[in-house]
């Protein structure tokens, strides 16, 4: 599986708390976003990150 395959979805019941969400997944998981806070169905709101950089692998 390649980084390209990997995507991010934070919600959040207001704009800023998916904001929030959404800053601290780029921050601890090298994410950078694809889309900002956007209204979703109902008023839940959601974002989009993907990696940038890949993972160590892991040994086993």
């Amino acid at each position: 599986m390649g980084v390209s395959d990997v995507s991010y979805l934070v919600r959040g019941r207001t704009r800023e708390q998916c904001q929030q969400a959404l800053d601290r997944l780029c921050l601890l998981l090298g994410a950078e976003p694809t889309t900002g806070p956007a209204q979703a169905c109902g008023e839940r709101w959601v974002a989009r990150a993907v990696p940038t950089t890949q993972a160590p692998a892991v040994e086993r």
